[in-house]
């Protein structure tokens, strides 16, 4: 199974918004620390704070922070919600589907357990495990600002 480019960048996000929770961070530093473009990035802060995850400041001041504690965030809820409904085949799909195969099609119970077991390794995965005493990732992440 492949993640989207957007739920790669709501991971580094979150991760670095972790490894920075006693200061907003900019969108600008993110993109520039994570290797990511500011458009892609300030959607997914859009969609990661309309759901909870980060809260966002305006202004000169401003910045983004987590909206829960990183403990309470889970990997798993976090890429269902940025992943969506989208389906892993064709035959997943109600209106776009046109295998012919699907009344048959073994395969598709196949992946529909292996997408379940993907989620459910990642539904034991909490934003904290991923940094919590991580040094290698706090010195990538490391900013002038947190010297």
């Amino acid at each position: 199974m492949r993640i989207t480019k957007r739920t790669n960048i709501a991971a580094r996000l979150l991760m670095y918004c972790a490894t920075h929770d006693n200061r907003l961070v900019t969108k600008a530093e993110v993109a520039e620390v994570c290797n990511v473009s500011e458009n892609h990035l300030a959607q997914v802060i859009n969609q990661l704070s309309q759901a909870g995850y980060l809260t966002t400041q305006r202004g000169r001041k401003g910045g983004i922070m987590l909206g829960r504690a990183a403990a309470e965030i889970g990997i798993g809820d976090v890429f269902r919600h940025v992943e969506g409904p989208v389906p892993i085949v064709e035959c997943f799909a109600d209106a776009d589907n046109t295998c012919p195969l699907v009344s048959a099609c073994r395969l598709r119970d196949a992946l529909q357990r292996a997408a379940d077991a993907f989620y459910s390794a990642l539904d034991g995965v909490t934003l904290d495990s991923l940094v919590c005493d991580n040094t290698d990732l706090a010195r990538i992440f490391c900013t002038p600002n947190c010297r």
